[in-house]
């Protein structure tokens, strides 16, 4: 299912490696892989999951 999504590599990757994030949206999930072992499988959250999580780090980011 994974090779079928259109994913999105974090901004905050580097081309060096290290942190990767990519994520792919769809209607009603929303897919979390590390991009750096794609044969792991994909987190899967509703988008109010993803939603509620980015409204969260936006906050502590604002905080710290």
């Amino acid at each position: 299912m994974s090779n079928d999504l259109n994913w999105f590599k974090s901004s905050y990757s580097s081309p060096q490696g290290g942190d990767c994030v990519e994520v792919a949206a769809c209607p009603h999930t929303v897919h979390v892989r590390d991009s750096k072992d794609t044969t792991i499988p994909a987190l899967t959250v509703s988008p109010d999951a993803w939603n509620r999580f980015l409204s969260g780090a936006v906050r502590y980011c604002q905080q710290a």
